[in-house]
């Protein structure tokens, strides 16, 4: 039985080497990256059996996406569409240091995600599944991909699926207001909130600490579980009553692109095998600590690798 499915667009990243500009570069690095499919590969990875749900035009673009999320063991689960009606979602990756930055270009406008309709997609794995994931992107792409966000929330709580959301907020798809609202109509339909700090003040309006949000948005929402991320000054989590603080595992940063999907992909797998709630930390901290080691917006790493970092092993491997 499939342990997690995943539901969001996937496109794909295209990044010149460091050091060269876009408009510049003559070679460009193609990648697959979609929060939803970041999530499912770091679960893979650390032995979860997932499945993707998303919608891709069936062209070669489409397949390359399909290829690269199989490559780490995700199992797809694609509505294909005709390639001559929609288009993959793409975006440009523009690394750079101060005082420059990081600066990211999309061109997903008509992708083949925002005319998704829940009975186009295989829905029994997610009525199957024990864990349902998804987040505050998808919603945002298109009414369409907002309905069948809330359908598929909707048939997972159904079937006694756990449902876990991830805030994700995108300035570039829609302005908090709209956001606010969009969310708060989704949070009956979850169990388990994921959220940055800076997004619980920004679109909802939160003050106070990660510990008072965690209290407030529990409190205000019946979750049985909300995750309060604070960069680099770690996460808490509540639950039962319970509240759990982790802190950041150190790493050197080649790629902070994806690290927040690989901690939700590490404590999702470990809640899966089931660990407890201060385990979960531990495992999405490392998880993600190792993602920022490597390029690219999957957290492509071991078991292994992860146990390594939390019993504070380092070094060379010989």
């Amino acid at each position: 039985m499939t342990e997690l499915v995943t539901f969001g667009e996937t496109m794909l990243r295209l990044s010149p080497p460091r050091g060269e500009r876009l408009e510049t570069t003559s070679d460009l690095a193609v990648q697959a990256g979609g929060a939803e499919s970041n999530v499912a590969v770091g679960a893979a990875r650390l032995g979860t059996d997932v499945c993707w749900l998303s919608k891709l035009p069936d062209s070669p673009l489409g397949r390359r996406i399909v290829n690269e999320l199989q490559s780490h063991g995700v199992q797809p689960g694609i509505a294909w569409t005709d390639p001559d009606a929609s288009r993959l979602g793409t975006y440009y990756l523009e690394h750079g240091g101060s005082p420059r930055g990081t600066n990211v270009i999309y061109d997903r406008a008509d992708a083949a995600i925002t005319t998704v309709k829940p009975d186009e997609l295989p829905t029994n794995a997610v009525e199957k599944a024990e864990w349902f994931h998804t987040t505050g992107i998808t919603p945002a792409l298109s009414e369409a991909a907002a309905e069948t966000t809330t359908a598929l929330l909707q048939r997972a709580g159904d079937a006694g699926t756990t449902r876990s959301f991830d805030l994700n907020y995108r300035s570039k798809l829609w302005d908090p207001q709209t956001a606010r609202a969009a969310y708060e109509d989704l949070f009956e339909h979850i169990d388990t909130l994921f959220v940055p700090r800076r997004d619980a003040r920004k679109v909802l309006d939160r003050e106070g600490d990660a510990v008072e949000i965690a209290h407030g948005l529990a409190t205000e929402f019946a979750f049985d579980t909300v995750v309060v991320t604070r960069g680099l000054e770690g996460a808490v989590a509540l639950h039962d009553g319970s509240m759990y603080e982790q802190d950041v595992f150190e790493a050197d940063t080649f790629d902070a692109i994806g690290t927040g999907d690989a901690f939700v992909g590490g404590f999702i797998a470990e809640r899966l095998r089931g660990g407890d709630l201060p385990a979960a930390l531990r495992w999405g901290s490392a998880t993600a600590a190792l993602k920022r080691t490597t390029d690219g917006d999957l957290a492509v790493t071991t078991r292994a690798e992860v146990r390594s970092v939390i019993d504070g092993e380092s070094g060379i491997n010989r």
